[in-house]
This record gives structure tokens, C-alpha cells and sequence, in this order.
């Protein structure tokens, strides 16, 4: 039996359904892992965005004194909570290959469209590494929001990050293209199949809302626990200052109750983060599914285990290292 990383430079003989960077049957194992890993990336990050905006909403209800928001939000905690994340990707992915076929396709004002090939909308005409080139720029502003948080005033950190994150957008749509191509791709039926546009392949879809809607539930939880930390004389405070709930939960509460949930928060991220490997289960090509298929196909076991583990370590330690450098600049500094 061989052994070593050779093997990478070979060609993988199988393609890949779906793919940030362009994937065919002739690419390398290395090529095919890092599609892989890319993929694990854009869905695990896109979940810890989504639910963690959901779940701020869910924890804002369940602390309203609105006896509907509460009712409404408590339900949707206990019902997804309580359903195993596989069988919620499951549920998701069986609706999703239900829809009509494209000729039949739903559609939402000649743009959207659903069918089971997927949900195909409107979307710049970006490359893969124009999304890429995108996703860096996005991480470099919220670092650039941390890192200059003690230096410049609020208005100004977000008008940089903003600034700097549009100039790479409009820099990426605007250069290397035909002079006569269009800025956006709009889906088109021909056929029996529809070009151009985003598609979101339902695997992908499935994966993505299961995720949100499991990890939300549970960082609702994580966030509404740290709402009711905050001291009560601190919020009956803004309110003698005349401020309104809006103000009094984006100034007051919000800011000291992310101290006290950040640790927990920090650990139900890298969770959801290790939570998509259940794409497996649906035929999603993340770098768990990619690496087993090339564990059949190479037989290189060894190599590739020691290369998924490598791969889910980085990701999560750069999600604990920025957190706990977040949580290190915002933490209460002790007066000497």
C-alpha cells in the first residue's frame, strides 16, 4: 500500500456537483479537497450569520413584554431545539425536490424562480474567485471594525469598513470583462433547464436553512440569557433618560449582555460550524463528503483523515482566536 501526499497531484476521475471554484473530472485531489473545504466555509459561515441574526431576534422577543412575540418565539425554540438537526435538513430537502420541474417553476415577478433544480435568482456576474475576492474583503472589514476600536470613532470605523469593502466590490464587477457583458445575470429558461443567475441546488438550500434554523434556536437561548443579565437598574435608567426600547436595547442592554454570553457564543459557533458535515446526508459536496469519496477512490485513508482533521481544526481555531481576541478587547478592564 502506498503512503504519502503524492497522490494529490493526481487526477480525481469524478466532478463535483457544486463548487466555488471551478471542479471537473480532471482535477487534482488537491484542487477537489480545497473546492471542498471552500465549501465547508461558505456554508458554515453563511449559518453563523443567518442564525445569528435570527437568533438576536428570538431572544429580543422572548424578552418583550408582547405575550404574542413571546409566545411565538418560545415555540419556535422548543420545536426546533428539540428536532435533531438531520432530520430538519431532511424535512427541508424533501421540500425542496418536490417543487415542479423548471418548465413548471414557480415564479416571483419573472426573477425568482423554484423549482426542484433548485431556487435560481437574479446575482452579479461574479467568477468564483470574484466571490472569493469578496469574502476576503468582507473578513478584512470586521477586522478592521475589532482592531480599530480603541483609535477612531464609530461613524468613521464603519464608513472605512464599508468604503473599503464596496471599492473591492466595484473594482471585482468592473474589471475583466467584455465591454458589452452585462453587470447582472438574470435566469433564463432554455429548455429544460435554466442558465444563468444564481442557483442555490436544493442540497445546498436544505443544508443552509436546516442549520440556521437549528442554530438559531439555541444562540436565541445563549443571547437571552445574557439580556437578562444585565442589571435592571441600568435599563430603568435609560428609560428616566427618556430613551425608547429600541435605543435602550442597542445602547444599553445588548452591549453588556454580549460580554456575558460571548464564551458560549464563541462555543455554539464552532458546534454549527462542525454541524455541517450532516450535508453528507443530503448529497451536499462539503469537505467531509469530499474527502470520503476520495478515501473510496484513492484508498489514501490515512492521509486524507489526518487532512480532514487539519482542516476542521484551522477553521475552528481561527473561529476561536477571533472571538477570544474579541471577547479580550471588550472584557472589563480591572483599574491598577
Amino acid at each position: 500500500m502506498a503512503t504519502g501526499f503524492g497522490f494529490l497531484e493526481q487526477t480525481t476521475g469524478w466532478p463535483v456537483n457544486f463548487s466555488i471554484i471551478e471542479v471537473t473530472g480532471r482535477s487534482t485531489y488537491a484542487r477537489v479537497l480545497w473546492a471542498g473545504l471552500l465549501n465547508t466555509m461558505l456554508i458554515g459561515f453563511l449559518t453563523l450569520v443567518f442564525a445569528t441574526v435570527l437568533g438576536l431576534l428570538l431572544a429580543l422577543m422572548r424578552v418583550s413584554s408582547n405575550t404574542l412575540m413571546k409566545l411565538v418565539s418560545t415555540s419556535y425554540v422548543e420545536v426546533f431545539r428539540n428536532v435533531p438537526v438531520i432530520l430538519q435538513v431532511f424535512f427541508w430537502y424533501a421540500i425542496l425536490t418536490h417543487l415542479p420541474s423548471p418548465k413548471q417553476a414557480y415564479s416571483l415577478g419573472e426573477a425568482l424562480y423554484l423549482s426542484n433544480r433548485g431556487i435560481m435568482m437574479p446575482a452579479p456576474a461574479l467568477s468564483g474567485s470574484d466571490v472569493l475576492w469578496l469574502f476576503a474583503a468582507v473578513v478584512l472589514a470586521v477586522l478592521h471594525l475589532v482592531l480599530s476600536r480603541d483609535h477612531l470613532g464609530s461613524g468613521r470605523r464603519w464608513a472605512i469598513s464599508i468604503g473599503l469593502t464596496l471599492i473591492v466590490f466595484l473594482i471585482v464587477l468592473l474589471t475583466g470583462r467584455e465591454p458589452d457583458a452585462g453587470l447582472i445575470s438574470v435566469p433564463e429558461l432554455k429548455g429544460l433547464r435554466f442558465v444563468g443567475g444564481l442557483t442555490l441546488k436544493p442540497e445546498f438550500t436544505a443544508l443552509l436553512v436546516g442549520l440556521t434554523l437549528f442554530g438559531a434556536s439555541y444562540i436565541g437561548e445563549i443571547i437571552r440569557g445574557g439580556l437578562l443579565s444585565v442589571d435592571r437598574g441600568k435599563l430603568e435608567a435609560g428609560r428616566a433618560l427618556g430613551f425608547s426600547t429600541f435605543q435602550i436595547n442597542r445602547l444599553i442592554r445588548i452591549p453588556l449582555a454580549f460580554r456575558a454570553m460571548l464564551p458560549s457564543l464563541t462555543n455554539q459557533y464552532i458546534w454549527l460550524m462542525k454541524g455541517t458535515t450532516v450535508g453528507i446526508a443530503v448529497g451536499y459536496p462539503d469537505y467531509f463528503a469530499i474527502v470520503s469519496t476520495s478515501i473510496n477512490q484513492s484508498g489514501q485513508t490515512m492521509e486524507l483523515l489526518a487532512l480532514l482533521m487539519g482542516g476542521f481544526i484551522l477553521i475552528n481555531y481561527s473561529i476561536g482566536f477571533l472571538m477570544n481576541m474579541l471577547n479580550e478587547r471588550i472584557k472589563l478592564k480591572g483599574r491598577s
